[in-house]
């Protein structure tokens, strides 16, 4: 990270020799790169103007800063895993921002001088708290999609005892509709599948034989159905849970299955299409606001360069 100082100093009509003088001590020392920060003669107004508007300059300026951060740290938590590129992406009036600050122009359309100093802070303060206050909106729609989304694409990871069947069930793997009978789903540990087979017919009366097939597997177990009767579903918890068996509370539905994915694919291509737009106006709006604050340390080295030196 480099550090700027922006340095005033009383010098002669064309500062011509304080420039000259600063570049000589620094070089020598080779304490500092300089370059010349160029403000316009601006209305300096009364001297009471200037002092209140000193202490507003100190409160704006850290206002300023604080968005900019803002800013570029969303950008960051937007890329996602492209964090790498988030510097590319900050830039102010097209150019990277050391080049911004180096070779600083005055913007004569966007804050004309022929106005108060006060005026131009004003515009300035209005200007950043808009960017502040968009951010703010922009970025609670964008995080509610990615929230939403994150917590159904949670509950697709970690083991079968606890994540979404949604992608892994499918309707044949079920007797449905039945009044007496029903699909159960249990998770067993991989060195139990032996044993699992031998057992799960005699856990409890009225299980129908022949009638586990394992569905699904992960490094810890892998999830089988079983199909009995409905009055010995307790019965047949309780013995499994005995042998360490897992029944899964999860009953087909194929409404509510079709309703999770296409939830999950509604968010996905929600938050595709906010992405971009998003990412554009993050961009532009950081340019803008580091411009602005800029332009606001520009007016404070004037204004407090008017209170120590005076002006000519």
């Amino acid at each position: 990270m480099s550090e700027f100082w922006l340095i005033s100093a009383p010098g002669d009509k064309a500062n011509l020799l304080a420039w000259d003088r600063m570049n000589t001590v620094t070089s020598k020392a080779n304490l500092s790169s300089n370059s010349k920060f160029t403000i316009p003669d601006l209305k300096v107004g009364t001297l009471d103007t200037l002092v209140g508007l000193s202490d507003e300059l100190g409160k704006l300026d850290s206002f300023a800063e604080s968005v900019i951060k803002k800013i570029g740290q969303y950008i960051g938590e937007v890329l996602e895993d492209s964090k790498d590129k988030v510097q590319e992406n900050l830039l102010a009036n097209g150019v990277d921002l050391i080049s911004y600050l180096t070779k600083f122009e005055w913007d004569m359309a966007k804050y004309p001088i022929k106005q108060p100093l006060k005026n131009i802070s004003e515009g300035l303060a209005k200007q950043i708290s808009q960017i502040e206050a968009d951010m703010k909106s922009r970025a609670a729609v964008y995080n509610n999609i990615k929230g939403n989304l994150q917590n159904l694409e949670r509950k697709t990871v970690g083991n079968l005892l606890t994540r979404t069947l949604t992608d892994i069930v499918n309707k044949e793997d079920f007797v449905l509709n039945s009044e007496y009978l029903i699909t159960l789903l249990v998770v067993v540990p991989r060195t139990s599948y032996g044993q699992w087979q031998k057992t799960y017919e005699s856990l409890s009366d009225m299980v129908v034989p022949r009638s586990t097939k394992m569905i699904a597997e992960d490094t810890e177990g892998g999830l089988f159905t079983v199909t009995l009767f409905r009055k010995v579903i307790d019965d047949f918890k309780t013995k499994a849970r005995e042998n360490k068996f897992m029944v899964r509370e999860f009953y087909f539905d194929e409404k509510e299955l079709k309703c999770e994915k296409d939830e999950m694919r509604k968010l996905a291509s929600d938050k595709k299409q906010q992405y971009g737009p998003l990412l554009r106006w993050l961009k532009v709006n950081f340019s803008e606001a580091f411009v602005a604050w800029i332009h606001i340390k520009a007016l404070r080295v004037f204004s407090e360069s008017v209170l120590r030196y005076g002006y000519q």
